[in-house]
Formats: structure tokens, C-alpha cells, sequence
């Protein structure tokens, strides 16, 4: 007999999970909603070019994680590993630039694919939800994004959350940097991880974004990217901040802070997760600002800036430090049923309840004894119990039994949606 198992770096969400995850879903697109983003859908594949271009051909992403296969008409196919591309390729097939208003205000949610090590939080197969912010060259647009993502992770409720800021300057300003990076690990490139190796050939920036010990005294001791912005890059940070400072959303500058994908330019952002003892749970959310990915992907030269959250990584976290509200679900309402001839009438009964009242019930198929069906009621949580008995059928009036408060009292069909609406139950 077969034994399928789980694939590696995937998962199964199922009952109370489930429900959540989609809860928390829903939370952001709201948020996303209430700042005047759309929702935007693509495909989960794309033409594999479409990734190596936007994201680099040497970023971890493209080197080590991409899901990348031949179709049948010999086309090169990637699985998506993040959604911006995806999104900024959709704006251009689709001329949307050129037929709405400016700035594009996008926001999505949906699955992502990377060949990473699976860890807590962190899989395979995960959800990604984000928005993308396209088409005007305001610092207000970063600002905006930036004022987003904290609000959203205050709104999960994240009670510590350090927003993380720096600049990348504009091109002329990051070459600058990247030549005095370059001239200063050559010194040290020898002594360094491999990954960082093949960083220093392909993009010495990402250097700065290695997480080996080792390499991390090293780093310490690189240029900094503040000695090499010109006017127009500090004068563009420093208008982020003053706003950042005045909506008092609170933020700390971190040099080393550079993210992992080619395109981003100007501001780039992380918030992080401090538990209560202080330790640092590493970034729940990630973004950026980029000039040229519009421009890069076919379309024309437009400023754009966007945030990505992990939903398995929110998830899992706030399962972490707020066991509280991921309750087991539970039905309210339960209906039981006296004898094999009142099921079809208890049945009905029910529909009426969901159908005319929107009322989420319950009941048993099988002839089982009322105190069987007692048990189970009890089992998911109901906080009433419809009795449906000979008696009861013909008068069309039920029993109505409150498991909470031990009463119970007689309600005719007509009534029966106003009581228990009347009683406010939790759903």
C-alpha cells in the first residue's frame, strides 16, 4: 500500500489553522483596502527570464531557490519565487499605467515557491501577501507603504516591532559605493564564506547582508553607504524620516541593511520582531523602493516602492506569543434529533436556520440517542441545543436548551432565527 507523505518544506493546514491563516489574510486586505490599494491576481508560473532579470542572475533567489522546469513547447518555466515581478509584469501586458490614474496602488496575496531550507515559519510552498505602490516618484509613496506595513503588524498584534530603515542611494551614488566595497573586501574576500565569494563577483553589495559570524567582524569595518549618497539621496532619505518621525512611527537606521534582490534603490526597509526577553526574532516583513524594474521588464521608466509579509511567519509567531486568541472553533448552534423519523424535519430545520438566518448550525445524520448527540454538541462547543421530537414536529415549536446557563425554554418555528439572534452568540 502507497504511503504519501508531506512534501518537504510544505505543509497541510487543516481546522483551526486554516481558519486563521485566512482570518489574518483577510486582516490585511482590509488594511491594504482602508490605504486605497486594489487587489491584484497573477499567475503562480512565470516565463523564467522574467526572474532572473528582475531579481538578478546572482541573487540567492535565482542561483539557489527558484522552481524552474521545461514545459512540452520548450519554454523555460519558473514558479514564482515572490509576487512583485509577477505584478509589475501584469502592469505592463496590461498598459495599466497608461489607463489609471498614478500612482498604481496593487496589493495581493498567494502562494510562492523557494528551494530553501525548510524552518519554522519558513517553507517551501508559502503565502506571500503585498503591496506595490507604482508609477509616481514621491517620497509620500514610500512613507505611505512603509506607514502600511507597521500599521498591519500593530493591527496583528505584534506588541514589538522594530521598524529597520537605510538608503541605497540613487544609481550614480550606489555605484560609488559599490566601488569602494569592492576595493575594501578584496583585502578580506579570501577569508570570507563562499557565499559571499560569489557575492563579491556578482553583486558585492549583498555582502553586506551575510549572516556568518566570521564575516560579520569583517563587515563591521566596510564603507558606509551614508558617505556616499549624494544630495538628492540624503535629501530623499531625509524627507522619509521627517515624515516617518512626524506620524511618530518609530525607526532605527541600520548601513548594513541592503535586502536580496537587484532592483531596489533608495530606501529599503525591514521590521523585526523583538520577543519580551529582547531576543531578536529576525524580519516578518521586508520592502522597498525601485526605479528601474518597470523599465526592466518592458514598460516605461517608472518609480515604484513595495512591501512583502510572510503569512506562515506571521502566522506561526503570533501562535507563538498569543496562544489566546487561536481558540479551537467551534459550532454555536446544535440541533438533535428524537428518533429516526425526525431527522428529515430536523434537517430542514436547520437549512431554515443557516438559509433564512445566516446562523451557523449543526446536526448528526445517523439515528444516534439524544444523549450521544448531547455529547457531541458539547464536543463542538455549542452554546444552544434544538431539541426536535414527535411533539415538536407537530406543534412546529422546539426545545431550546442553553448549555451554558442550564435553561431551557420552548420556541416556535417563526421566532426561533430573532431568539437566537436575540441572544448575541459568538460565531
Amino acid at each position: 500500500m502507497a504511503n504519501y507523505q508531506v512534501q518537504r518544506g510544505t505543509y497541510d493546514a487543516y481546522y483551526e489553522d486554516a481558519y486563521y491563516i485566512h482570518e489574518i489574510e483577510d486582516l490585511l486586505g482590509t488594511i491594504a483596502q482602508t490605504y486605497a490599494f486594489s487587489e491584484i491576481v497573477t499567475p503562480i508560473y512565470e516565463q523564467t527570464e522574467l526572474f532572473t532579470r528582475s531579481a538578478g542572475e546572482g541573487s540567492d533567489i535565482v542561483t539557489k531557490e527558484m522552481f524552474s522546469f521545461t514545459d512540452r513547447g520548450g519554454r523555460n518555466i519558473t514558479m514564482r519565487p515572490e509576487l512583485t515581478a509577477g505584478v509589475i509584469r501584469a502592469v505592463v501586458t496590461n498598459k495599466l499605467y497608461a489607463n489609471s490614474d498614478l500612482p498604481l496602488k496593487l496589493y495581493y496575496c498567494g502562494p510562492a515557491f523557494r528551494y530553501e531550507r525548510p524552518q519554522k515559519g519558513r517553507y517551501r510552498q508559502f503565502t506571500q501577501f503585498g503591496v506595490e505602490c507604482v508609477g509616481v516618484n514621491s517620497y509620500l509613496n514610500d512613507v505611505e507603504v512603509i506607514t502600511l506595513g507597521y500599521r498591519a503588524l500593530m493591527e496583528l498584534g505584534f506588541p514589538h516591532v522594530i521598524l529597520k530603515i537605510n538608503s541605497l542611494g540613487n544609481k550614480e551614488s550606489r555605484q560609488k559605493y559599490m566601488k569602494a566595497l569592492r576595493e575594501y573586501f578584496a583585502n578580506h574576500i579570501q577569508n570570507m564564506c563562499d557565499d559571499c565569494k560569489h557575492r563579491f563577483e556578482t553583486n558585492v553589495l549583498r555582502i553586506l547582508d551575510c549572516k556568518d559570524p566570521d564575516d560579520q567582524k569583517i563587515i563591521q569595518d566596510a564603507p558606509k553607504i551614508e558617505d556616499y549618497l549624494d544630495q538628492e539621496s540624503k535629501d530623499y532619505f531625509d524627507k522619509v524620516k521627517a515624515m516617518l518621525d512626524e506620524d511618530q512611527i518609530p525607526y532605527e537606521v541600520d548601513d548594513t541593511l541592503v535586502r536580496g534582490l537587484d532592483y531596489y534603490s533608495h530606501v529599503v526597509f525591514e521590521y523585526h520582531f523583538i520577543a519580551e526577553d529582547g531576543t531578536s526574532l529576525g524580519a516578518i516583513a521586508a520592502g522597498g523602493h525601485y526605479d528601474n524594474l518597470v523599465k526592466e521588464i518592458g514598460g516605461p521608466e517608472l518609480s515604484s516602492v513595495g512591501l512583502a509579509i510572510g503569512i506562515e511567519r506571521v502566522f506561526t509567531l503570533l501562535k507563538q506569543i498569543t496562544p489566546e486568541r487561536f481558540s479551537k472553533l467551534t459550532v454555536p448552534v446544535y440541533l438533535a434529533h428524537i428518533g429516526e423519523e425526525a431527522i428529515d424535519h430536523t434537517y430542514l430545520l436547520m437549512q431554515h436556520l443557516r438559509n433564512d438566518g445566516m446562523i451557523e448550525c449543526d446536526m448528526t445524520f445517523e439515528n444516534k440517542n439524544l444523549s450521544a448527540q448531547i455529547k457531541i454538541a458539547n464536543r463542538k462547543g455549542a452554546k444552544l441545543l434544538i431539541i426536535v421530537g414527535e411533539d415538536e414536529m407537530k406543534k412546529y415549536a422546539y426545545q431550546v436548551k442553553n448549555l451554558e446557563e442550564k435553561t431551557q425554554e420552548v420556541v416556535e418555528y417563526d421566532k426561533l432565527i430573532d431568539y437566537i439572534n436575540n441572544l448575541e452568540i459568538e460565531y
